[in-house]
């Protein structure tokens, strides 16, 4: 029996053994029923990794015994030393598999959208129809991003207001915060019916120097928008 064969042995003995003293704790319930997420945690980070080494010796010792007659362990390394590189192996294994799992959830799954700890903004100007009343400050104007994650309130820059011939503009911006294609922006203006405009930004909402093109809604206002990452204009 080869060196390698008794390591790959010891490799399925300690996956073997993981995997018994959890299933074990778990449908025998031996933990701590007062205390189930404590129990559950001593089960997944010390008695099972117990199990695990356990697991990969017997699982050695058990491929050494059963070798050619008279076949001795010395010359491929004892059942220790055999134990120890099919631990080594798992650990490893274990570790690419969770750096793995970490790097998919950042670029993929993580579903916040910053940069060193700071969101990108949707920048936008709402247009409304002539004689429409638009207050001249940010008193009675509520701005909501919507989303599929989450809601986050947003602001108006008075400063930014202006009129375009007989027609209102307000100017305002919102924390783009999650990584989602699903949002949309809830104006309130008091005394009047909210306002919902669909936003058409991709999940990355990447960066854009200028505004897109005024985008209609049914009442006769219209949207336009840009995202504006952190340290650009």
């Amino acid at each position: 029996m080869t060196n390698s064969s008794r390591v790959g042995a010891g490799v399925a003995g300690a996956v073997v053994g993981y995997i018994a003293i959890f299933v074990l704790f778990s449908v025998l319930d031996l933990g701590n029923r007062a205390d189930p997420i404590t129990s559950g945690l001593l089960a997944l980070f010390v008695y099972s990794p117990i199990g695990a080494v356990a697991g990969a010796v017997l699982a050695s010792w058990l491929v050494t015994r059963s070798g050619n007659a008279g076949e001795k362990d010395a010359d491929n390394g004892g059942v220790a030393r055999n134990s120890l590189k099919s631990l080594g192996i798992v650990v490893l294994l274990c570790a690419g598999g969770i750096g793995a799992y970490i790097a998919y959830a950042y670029a993929t799954a993580t579903p916040w959208l910053n940069r060193n700890g700071y969101s990108p903004l949707l920048v936008f100007e709402i247009r409304f129809p002539a004689g429409v009343a638009v207050p001249t400050s940010a008193q009675g104007i509520t701005v909501e991003l919507q989303t599929d994650l989450n809601t986050m309130p947003g602001e108006v820059t008075p400063a930014a207001f202006y009129r375009d011939g007989d027609q209102p503009v307000i100017a305002g911006k919102v924390e783009l915060a999650f990584r989602t294609s699903h949002r949309q922006l809830a104006v309130t203006i008091e005394g009047q019916p909210s306002r919902i405009y669909p936003i058409d930004l991709t999940s990355r909402a990447p960066h854009t120097p200028e505004f897109g093109t005024w985008r209609h809604l049914a009442d006769g206002s219209e949207i336009r928008y840009r995202a504006k990452w952190p340290g650009k204009t």
